[in-house]
């Protein structure tokens, strides 16, 4: 009988940790700001899930078969999403990218090789010239 007791404390005791952290240890959800743009590509939930897939499509299409297209383009991404603070995709919990990639658990690799800011017009042009690649 004291057994059971015992188990029965021990299971409301478990039963109560796990409700309080539930509650005190949950993540924040990322604080997503668009800072320009007031359309995107696609609707929000078809980004949440397949922005990655476009992106790698994008990707192969250019790289492999050399046509260069605006839509589903990092470049595009980031023209809208660079935060008015820091100029950047990355960089703190804050920026588009970084926030939901670290909410998600996610590797951010793209900006291991892709610029994090816009390039102001003019540059980007003049390096799309210097290259010989079309915009």
């Amino acid at each position: 009988m004291r057994g059971l007791r015992l188990l029965a404390l021990a299971l409301g005791a478990a039963a109560a940790a796990v409700a309080f952290a539930a509650d005190s240890g949950r993540t924040p959800k990322p604080n997503i700001v668009i800072e320009k743009g007031d359309k995107c590509v696609a609707p929000a939930e078809e980004m949440r899930r397949e922005h990655m897939n476009m992106l790698k499509h994008h990707r192969d299409k250019t790289v492999h078969e050399g046509i260069r297209t605006t839509q589903h383009s990092l470049k595009g991404c980031i023209d809208c999403h660079a935060s008015s603070k820091n100029g950047s995709v990355v960089g703190g919990r804050d920026n588009f990218c970084q926030g939901c990639h670290d909410y998600a658990a996610v590797k951010l690799d793209c900006f291991e090789c892709h610029s994090t800011r816009p390039q102001p017009a003019a540059q980007a042009r003049a390096a799309t010239a210097t290259s010989g690649n079309k915009p």
